[in-house]
């Protein structure tokens, strides 16, 4: 059950990165990212977007895994989903901004940590 809710709130965190960086860029985005430059936000727009759509998928994927009624099914997509999470963090973490490893990167290795050891 544990795992369930650490699930639930990867996806969480990924319907609001999609809503930021889709619907919230403009107004949200430069109080949420204050090392980009002001001027760069709407010359940006586009491609937060475009990776808000990402987010989106990683966040359906993680619900899709609480919806499959099959545990060992419901178990592995959430692994993927959790990887590519984590996978992604890293490499945001790495490119963009090093808060992104303890914002996607921890939840998730969290989320999978419980998931591999059955809590």
């Amino acid at each position: 059950m544990l795992s369930k809710i650490f699930v639930g709130f990867v996806a969480a965190i990924h319907v609001y990165i999609m809503w930021l960086e889709m619907f919230g860029w403009m107004t949200r985005g430069p109080k949420v990212f204050r090392g980009i430059p002001p001027d760069m936000f709407e010359k940006m727009k586009v491609m937060a977007g475009n990776q808000g759509l990402y987010n989106g998928f990683l966040a359906a994927g993680l619900i899709w895994a609480l919806l499959v009624s099959d545990p060992a099914w419901s178990r592995n997509l959430a692994l993927f989903f959790l990887a590519c999470v984590a996978v992604a963090g890293i490499y945001g973490a790495a490119t963009v901004q090093r808060t992104i490893l303890y914002v996607q990167t921890v939840p998730a290795a969290l989320a999978m940590a419980l998931l591999l050891f059955g809590a």
